[in-house]
């Protein structure tokens, strides 16, 4: 546990100087402020308002800069090690290979997650100075979700830094699996509905398996019970889950899907030739 924690602080101090990070949190953080600067709490759009519009908001723009950021910044995260010779200069030290995978990616979701939470809570506690009303039970749900959000894009690119060697294939497999999930969630789904082939349910049901699909309709349904702005989708998914039961299932199942690509990774990792 000793080497796990000194290989995750490792990595914390070489992301901290790193340029992505530095762009990462102006992201996020710009956000937060360019949102209350716009004075878009003042805004009311579908009905919502205040923290909540920019809760909603920051949900839209979270769903396509988080996972990418991830993804790119995270693949390279062994496999460049590999090409630069510092896993091995790393492995000469008596450090096992699961202190220095799950040390690794401990440090990397630190430096991944913590930017987008500090923002949106620096965010809210900005709306309450201003005399916004805080919906507390959104706002916790909202962070477990990005919580599982960050933890499942994580997984994946960790599973995909364990079974490249190349730096450049690293990051295409990153756009790739993006791109995939990204179009997934709208363009892809209803290009199959208009070719009326399959089934509407098992259509739905694979858009469920998405983590990208799963975080969006998960975030929707805290400001919208009923679900209405997805339209006739709605029933299928009330019908089929119940609203409390969905939220479950959009909590736990990111969790899930970041765990098993993440063990994945570190078999492949044990029993690949690393160096």
């Amino acid at each position: 546990m000793k080497n796990l924690l000194l290989v995750a602080k490792l990595d914390i101090k070489e992301s901290i100087k790193s340029k992505w990070f530095f762009i990462y949190s102006i992201v996020f953080g710009g956000l937060m402020a360019l949102f209350f600067i716009t004075g878009i709490t003042n805004a009311v759009v579908m009905g919502f308002s205040g923290l909540s519009r920019v809760l909603l908001i920051y949900m839209q723009v979270t769903i396509i800069i988080l996972p990418i950021f991830i993804l790119t910044t995270t693949v390279k995260s062994i496999a460049g090690d590999k090409e630069s010779n510092i896993l091995e200069y790393m492995l000469s030290f008596p450090i096992s290979l699961r202190d220095y995978y799950w040390g690794k990616m401990l440090g990397r979701f630190l430096t991944v997650f913590l930017p987008v939470i500090i923002a949106l809570f620096l965010g809210v506690a900005w709306g309450i100075a201003k005399g916004g009303a805080v919906p507390y039970n959104i706002l916790m749900l909202y962070s477990v979700l990005l919580f599982g959000l960050s933890f499942s894009f994580l997984g994946i690119a960790f599973f995909i830094s364990s079974i490249v060697r190349s730096h450049d294939v690293a990051i295409g497999a990153a756009f790739m699996v993006w791109i995939v999930l990204l179009a997934f969630i709208d363009v892809a789904l209803i290009g199959l509905m208009l070719q009326d082939r399959v089934s509407d349910n098992l259509i739905i049901s694979i858009s469920l398996l998405n983590p990208l699909e799963i975080f969006r309709i998960g975030a929707i349904s805290l400001f919208d019970p009923e679900l209405t702005v997805i339209g006739p989708v709605a029933y299928y998914i009330l019908d089929s889950f119940g609203h409390m039961f969905f939220i479950l299932y959009a909590t736990i199942y990111p969790l899930i899907v970041g765990f098993i690509f993440a063990v994945f990774g570190f078999l492949k990792f044990k029993k690949k030739d690393i160096l």
